[in-house]
């Protein structure tokens, strides 16, 4: 039986902000799941991108002009000149004994986009690290080092710069070529939009803050807590000007924006087992994350009453099968990576269609932020 056992008076706790679904509720029943043998390679936790593979934002310009213009004008990007001036980080640092809000792992993993910055070659050759912008295109779509040349790889002649290369080939490319090209720059790295689910976990691993010292005794919140997918990635930070003639950002169809919902709830179990998995004192930090993780699961079931999909019938299953209880990382990480898993293959093969029943729940264009 899923039990939490660490929140005291559970059922008298108010209810968090967000979409939830008239009759949602988890039927707690007990079951044992045995070893899911085709789980995703994207299982498992991710941790902030290595310095030494990043590139920055000017390596993305030269082809995605458009998406850069859009995102300069974002919360994501403003953080880079105004997060460390903001009162409550600066509490949240000294709370913590931080020297620096922009240069301390902690906060930077969320906040910052860091480059490794060597010597000048001179007496100082030391290897550092730079922060060179906030939250930016590598924060979401992966360290770039390693796919960067894979995903322009555009033919001899064609060349980059203010667009040309993603303009030429999307006259040139067929499908089999971009289909092919998407799956070596995934393999080598890269979280493509064409996994839905990839992208919702860029997003939760941040926007559930999971880090116990942080939340309990920085004064961080526990996360966002009203995060969803689709309100939060078709409004301000929008930026589909790929699947248009490189002009217009264009809104996701509705049949994306289906599996972009469902997508969004199971990566928000996901990362919410996960950041339950590292509470270890019964405080806000723990009692928040376990409420979450709760609720997520509360909306999926809600899902599976509405839509026939068995791989929604084993997340929901999986979660029935674990306690949300301090201490417990063993059982809740090896539940959160078989989620992953089912989710990644939920997002793959998840065509919309079968999803329209959602539509009344799936967030409008007057809730996009």
């Amino acid at each position: 039986m899923t039990r939490i056992d660490f929140l005291p008076r559970w059922t008298d706790r108010p209810r968090l902000a967000g979409p939830t679904r008239s009759g949602a509720k988890v039927v707690l029943i007990g079951v044992l799941i045995s070893t899911h043998s085709g789980i995703s390679s994207f299982a498992g936790e991710r941790s902030a991108e290595d310095p030494a593979r990043v590139l920055g934002v000017e390596s993305c310009v030269k082809c995605h002009a458009e998406e850069v213009r859009v995102w300069r004008a974002t919360p994501h990007a403003r953080t880079f000149e105004e997060l460390h001036r903001r009162p409550e980080a600066r509490e949240i640092a000294k709370n913590l004994g931080l020297r620096s809000v922009k240069h301390d792992g902690r906060c930077v993993d969320c906040h910052y986009t860091r480059v490794e910055a060597s010597g000048d070659g001179g007496t100082d050759s030391r290897v550092g690290v730079d922060v060179v912008a906030g939250v930016s295109c590598e924060s979401c779509h992966g360290a770039a080092k390693g796919w960067i040349d894979l995903h322009h790889n555009v033919a001899p002649g064609e060349g980059v710069g203010t667009g040309a290369g993603q303009t030429l080939r999307r006259v040139s490319e067929t499908p089999a070529q971009r289909r092919d090209r998407i799956a070596a720059s995934v393999a080598a790295g890269m979280r493509n939009p064409h996994n839905l689910y990839a992208m919702a976990q860029s997003c939760y691993r941040c926007h559930t803050a999971p880090d116990e010292e942080l939340v309990n005794r920085g004064g961080h919140s526990a996360g966002s807590l009203d995060f969803e997918m689709v309100s939060w990635s078709q409004g301000s930070v929008r930026h589909n000007f790929v699947r248009s003639d490189g002009a217009s950002n264009e809104a996701s169809a509705k049949e994306r924006l289906r599996v972009m919902f469902v997508a969004g709830m199971i990566a928000d179990l996901e990362a919410s087992l996960r950041a339950t998995a590292k509470a270890t004192e019964k405080a806000t930090y723990g009692m928040t994350v376990a409420q979450r993780a709760s609720r997520a699961a509360a909306r999926l079931a809600s899902v599976v009453s509405k839509v026939e999909d068995p791989l929604l019938d084993e997340i929901v299953t999986t979660f029935r099968g674990v306690t949300l209880k301090l201490n417990n990382r063993e059982e809740l990480i090896d539940a959160a990576d078989r989620i992953a898993g089912l989710g990644h293959r939920f997002a793959a093969q998840a065509d919309g269609d079968s999803l329209a029943p959602l539509d009344a729940f799936v967030p409008g264009p007057d809730r996009w932020k």
